[in-house]
């Protein structure tokens, strides 16, 4: 008779965001994108011959892997391609921790993160945030591997590249930098990933955020071709359908639609900033498509009411984020429907 491991049998599940669907709602409680993905997404999708679905797809994403090559001005040879950042995640904890190693993380950050290396049997390694949520600089043998969430989730605060990439040149394990948001940033580590000097850096982006396809799990990551060859060595057979890498390069290669929509959600995140803390918010300084905040009442009575309202924002319990809700930036009119329900609700 088979048995579940044991680990797995004690491990908690990674938890996601409420999914409601109705009419009326406001959710911003997902960080999704609140604007539809490029037209040319749909162009591409209307041409795509159905009969072919018969056929496997391009197991190593080829011409994806050529587009991202072209926006990043990098070798193709430096690009791997995940169904999500969640499968190239899953494959970092695979590829450059031992069975019985470490795995190290901010404290709070990403709850999948602790979720992974316990699929893995890994030893988890979590890094307390500075008081004021800022991320300390681990030591250079904090662990086998990190992943440095920048900017952080859920606190939304960015670190200065240069100081990530001083921590990379000193650390002695694998660093995995997860910039899910980084098009919402002033400023990125990419240039690092493709630098020649990097030997043990990885720097990953998703689709799901700023390209508003978080409906197509697509994910790919930048770094030195021996890291890249070791995530091909162990992915699935075909991680990426066929229709996923249509998606993909027809998103990728429009950028200009993209960058728009994210200038359109950072002015919106500024408004809505300036607007809370008026009201009496503690907001900490965003680079994200969502907003970090502490509310003038209490923070889990606030979520309810909210949601009796069918107003969905994301509340964290704990001693370092009960206090604070995460908001995701939305349409002016879903922050106007917001902020009219929140003028009920202050100190």
């Amino acid at each position: 008779m088979g048995l579940i491991c044991k680990h797995v049998e004690a491990l908690h599940g990674y938890t996601p965001g409420e999914q409601p669907r109705f009419e009326g709602m406001v959710k911003l409680n997902t960080n999704e994108n609140p604007y539809p993905p490029s037209p040319k997404v749909g162009e591409a999708l209307a041409q795509v011959d159905w009969q072919k679905l018969r056929l496997y797809p391009d197991p190593v994403c080829q011409n994806v892997r050529q587009q991202i090559a072209q926006n990043l001005k990098c070798d193709v040879e430096q690009i791997f391609v995940g169904n999500g950042s969640d499968e190239i995640l899953a494959l970092f904890t695979r590829a450059f921790v031992e069975v019985g190693g470490t795995i190290g993380y901010f404290d709070p950050t990403y709850s999948l993160y602790s979720v992974l290396a316990a699929i893995r049997d890994a030893k988890v390694k979590p890094l307390p945030l500075n008081e004021d949520f800022t991320c300390p600089v681990p030591s250079s043998d904090f662990s086998d591997a990190f992943i440095w969430t920048n900017p952080n989730a859920p606190t939304s605060i960015m670190v200065n590249p240069e100081t990530i990439i001083t921590f990379a040149k000193s650390f002695s394990g694998t660093l995995l930098i997860d910039e899910a948001y980084a098009d919402f940033a002033p400023a990125n580590c990419i240039s690092w990933a493709q630098n020649p000097e990097n030997q043990n850096t990885l720097v990953m982006r998703t689709l799901s955020k700023s390209f508003s396809l978080a409906g197509v799990r697509f994910g790919y990551c930048v770094g030195p071709k021996p890291l890249i060859d070791a995530l091909y060595k162990i992915k699935d057979s075909y991680n990426m359908d066929a229709l996923a890498q249509v998606i993909g390069l027809a998103a990728l290669g429009d950028l200009p639609y993209m960058q728009a929509n994210a200038r359109t959600i950072c002015e919106t995140r500024a408004f809505l900033a300036q607007q809370l803390q008026s009201r009496g918010w503690q907001v900490l300084p965003s680079a994200t498509n969502f907003l970090f905040a502490q509310p003038p009442v209490e923070a889990q009575a606030l979520f309810n009411a909210l949601r009796e309202e069918h107003i969905y924002v994301r509340y964290f319990p704990g001693e370092k984020t009960g206090n604070y809700l995460r908001i995701t930036i939305g349409t002016p009119q879903e922050v106007a429907r917001l902020l009219e329900v929140l003028s009920r609700y202050h100190a």
